[in-house]
């Protein structure tokens, strides 16, 4: 299959593919998982590791250069390391990371790391521990720490921390992540809570803003300037502090980046879709088990990806009365609008 740079309605590739590999989480982060219990996907319907990694092999076809691996948390699906090999020698010259929680990591990172994989984004979200207690609904600050240690002993470069700030739980923890970060030898992204799949109790009143961020970390640290020369497609905005270190702030809420939006996003079940807004996605699964060659897929995602006039984030921003995209009625209408089904 020759390879191809296809753009969809807005000018915008596709550079960047999240493959979610199973739906299940060992925490209940409140911004993601709103409930305690879940109807899980049926484990028939999750794609195997060849078909994965068949998917992505069509999709790199198509111009994706970064592939993230995402869940739920990825680390639960059993023998994760071999779908990582097997796409780090398929996909040789494409950026392969993980997004984990890091709860299971300090078992499995030297597993990953000899596997192929290039780097780890981290998600943590606060470092007290009856927070985490609270928010996750589960007593693992610890193993996510250890984990942390794991990765930093293997020698994992590049990595990232994601904190989704939320106002009123920790927005005092701003400069104490900075920090952990930097002991990790992380660089940090602060993340706006978005309205998105679980996040059923989000208010405007909640999203600590890039500005609120930047406000607070300057009376820490003083003058923070603005780093130029990344991908214009990344969604974080890069800051450095005097003393040379650097973070980033994804701005999803108040300052959308939906025009330079480059991500695809794939379910453990097959769903391809196009933003996180996105109430619809393609069929692959059926497909890919049922004798199309990989040409006839690649059309059909080129086919979707040109259709493509998504900006689902900026048509938020300009709603006058904005609340929370779904309930739990709608979120158990259709488990595809989860955040830890949709990955993210």
């Amino acid at each position: 299959m020759t390879s191809q740079v296809i753009q969809d309605g807005y000018g915008r590739p596709m550079r960047s593919l999240r493959l979610s590999v199973t739906d299940r989480c060992n925490l209940r982060c409140q911004y993601c998982m709103p409930e305690e219990q879940y109807l899980w996907l049926p484990k028939s319907s999750i794609l195997s590791f060849e078909e994965i990694a068949r998917f992505a092999g069509i999709a790199r076809g198509l111009g994706v250069e970064k592939v993230r691996i995402t869940g739920g948390e990825p680390t639960l699906r059993h023998d994760l390391p071999v779908l990582v090999r097997m796409m780090s020698e398929q996909l040789a010259g494409v950026d392969l990371a993980l997004t984990t929680n890091a709860v299971l990591l300090a078992r499995y990172a030297q597993d990953l790391m000899d596997a192929g994989l290039d780097r780890i984004t981290f998600s943590l979200d606060t470092l007290q521990e009856h927070r985490f207690r609270q928010f996750a609904r589960r007593s693992k600050l610890a193993d996510v720490k250890n984990g942390f240690d794991a990765a930093r002993r293997v020698g994992f470069k590049g990595s990232k921390m994601n904190a989704v700030m939320v106002r009123g739980f920790n927005d005092d923890e701003l400069v104490d992540l900075l920090e952990f970060a930097t002991s990790q030898g992380v660089e940090l992204r602060y993340i706006e809570y978005m309205d998105v799949g679980g996040a059923t109790e989000w208010s405007m009143d909640k999203v600590v803003s890039r500005h609120d961020i930047l406000e607070k970390l300057s009376a820490r640290y003083g003058v923070i300037d603005p780093v130029g020369g990344d991908h214009p497609s990344a969604p974080a905005e890069r800051f450095r502090l005097t003393d040379g270190r650097t973070f980033g702030i994804v701005a999803s809420t108040t300052a959308p980046f939906c025009k330079t939006c480059d991500r695809g996003r794939l379910t453990a079940d097959g769903q391809f879709y196009l933003c996180l807004y996105a109430d619809q996605g393609l069929d692959v699964r059926e497909p890919l088990r049922n004798g199309a060659s990989d040409e006839e897929i690649a059309s059909l995602l080129a086919a979707r990806w040109r259709g493509r006039m998504d900006r689902g984030a900026e048509e938020r921003t300009a709603m006058h009365s904005r609340g929370a995209l779904y309930q739990l009625e709608g979120l158990r209408a259709d488990p595809h609008r989860e955040m830890h089904t949709r990955g993210g």
